[in-house]
């Protein structure tokens, strides 16, 4: 029997059957815009009344740039070990299950094969969910070995990059990661096969230091942080008031590090426009 029980109408309604607002149902952006969360998603997680772009994972990329959301994951059961025995305020092995289950994912980035506009087209693509999207030994590999397989098959690159940076539980062995990556890169380079950097929010640490700012083309989502220190780091270690969104990728833009930026609807066709052109092929609608 309910504890308290409400009258309206000559009508009694428990209280365990009163039904409230289910939960998610809104979305705020950070200028304070409202938004339905079924209309969010629709419109590609970004906010019509501000342009906010809603941080998303590999599923997300994976279903905008994949025909039909088609693809065949790579390397899909890769996971990290523990070789240094590291541990803080809980074991490196008891994170990486604490984030495998939170998660649904093995490590902070996806890779798979599949169409884009009817072409072959490899992704890398980062989760931030994933322990910050920090960079550890799977992370490398993982794009390390997709791509060998851009050039073993012939196939565009293209990398979502979605980072903190190196993984500390990784320490030397994920710095690594920043070497081996970039040698891959120039791999694909000499094969001559293109390669398009997408960089959303946030790009910092070791990923920008690395894979992130080595594409053929390197672009960005609108208002993405790019940076490889923090704007607090950097404060503090300059002694100087910095430029407003200095480290935001339009200023990065503006300063010659980016060659476009791109609403997220338009991603799609901007980075198969840019694949056409490199590769001197007809361009596709």
């Amino acid at each position: 029997m309910a504890w308290f029980k409400r009258k309206d109408k000559g009508i009694q309604t428990p209280t365990e059957e009163k039904k409230d607002t289910p939960k998610g149902l809104w979305y705020k952006t950070p200028s304070g815009k409202i938004i339905d969360t079924d209309e969010l998603k629709k419109n590609l997680y970004v906010s019509p009344e501000d342009g906010y772009h809603v941080r998303v994972g590999s599923k997300e990329y994976f279903e905008l740039f994949f025909d039909n959301n088609e693809f065949t994951e790579l390397n899909e059961k890769l996971t990290a070990k523990d070789p240094l025995k590291f541990e803080d305020t809980k074991k490196y092995p008891n994170r990486l299950k604490a984030a495998q289950e939170k998660t649904g994912l093995k490590d902070a980035v996806r890779t798979a094969v599949g169409k884009s506009f009817g072409k072959d087209l490899v992704i890398a693509s980062m989760d931030f969910s994933f322990i910050g999207g920090s960079m550890g030994s799977v992370v490398g590999e993982k794009i390390a070995r997709a791509i060998d397989y851009s050039i073993k098959n012939n196939i565009p690159f293209l990398m979502i990059s979605k980072s903190g940076g190196a993984r500390m539980m990784e320490a030397s062995l994920s710095l690594m990661q920043l070497v081996k990556t970039s040698a891959k890169l120039a791999q694909l380079a000499d094969a001559k096969i293109p390669y398009v950097s997408l960089c959303t929010d946030p790009t910092t640490g070791g990923t920008t230091a690395s894979f992130a700012m080595l594409g053929d083309i390197n672009i960005a989502e609108p208002n993405a942080l790019i940076a490889f220190a923090g704007p607090r780091v950097v404060k503090d270690t300059t002694g100087k008031e910095l430029p407003e969104g200095f480290q935001r990728s339009e200023f990065v833009l503006e300063h010659g590090f980016l060659d476009g930026i791109y609403e997220r609807k338009d991603l799609k066709k901007q980075v198969n426009l840019y694949l056409d052109l490199i590769q001197n092929q007809p361009v596709r609608a």
